[in-house]
């Protein structure tokens, strides 16, 4: 295991908190501006839009953005 991996992945609970706080703060607003909505659509919909912004980001990985970041 090289250092860049064994230092991200001793932030890995971390980072995976902060995404989940990502997700409910998002359901919370969608919640607060349309509180008839379904959440579980909601949820599914939210999913969809942050999988939308890690495949862009990876896309950007692929493309050199990163490379000198």
């Amino acid at each position: 295991m090289d250092t860049i991996e064994k230092e991200l992945l001793s932030r890995k609970e971390e980072i995976i908190k902060e995404l989940e706080m990502l997700f409910k703060a998002n359901m919370k607003i969608t919640d607060w501006d349309v509180p008839e909505a379904d959440d579980n659509e909601a949820a599914n919909v939210l999913v969809s839009i942050l999988e939308e912004g890690l495949a862009k980001i990876k896309k950007d990985i692929e493309n050199g953005k990163y490379t000198n970041y």
